[in-house]
């Protein structure tokens, strides 16, 4: 089975600027979900210690991987992956990649004998 290598972002971009990037057609790419560690440390939700898996967001503007800032500049992090896709809805986008290299799938065997993970 071969896999394409992780996108590794080398620049950053803000959620508000993420309009006027689609409109401008400088979005090359469907957005990449990613699966991470969590960065952002508050209350609730946000605690490292009982949830310390999250969603993050990465989009191709200009040819680069772009990791997404909320308005305050810390990485935009989201606790549920269906919170995630409302939002990229939301924002016009109908199709993302999804990318989880931290949590095993579930061994699944098929019809034909193959072992998918």
């Amino acid at each position: 089975m071969t896999t394409t290598p992780p996108p590794i972002p080398t620049i950053s971009v803000r959620q508000n600027e993420i309009p006027g990037l689609s409109a401008a057609y400088r979005i090359n790419t469907y957005p990449v979900a990613v699966r991470s560690w969590r960065e952002t440390e508050a209350g609730g939700f946000a605690d490292p210690d009982k949830f310390p898996l999250t969603w993050t967001v990465y989009f191709m503007v200009d040819g680069q991987w772009a990791q997404l800032l909320s308005a305050r500049g810390l990485r935009r992090e989201w606790s549920s992956l269906d919170r995630l896709e409302k939002w990229l809805r939301a924002l016009g986008f109908r199709y993302f990649w999804i990318r989880n290299d931290i949590e095993p799938a579930d061994v699944i065997e098929t019809a034909s004998g193959l072992t998918l993970k």
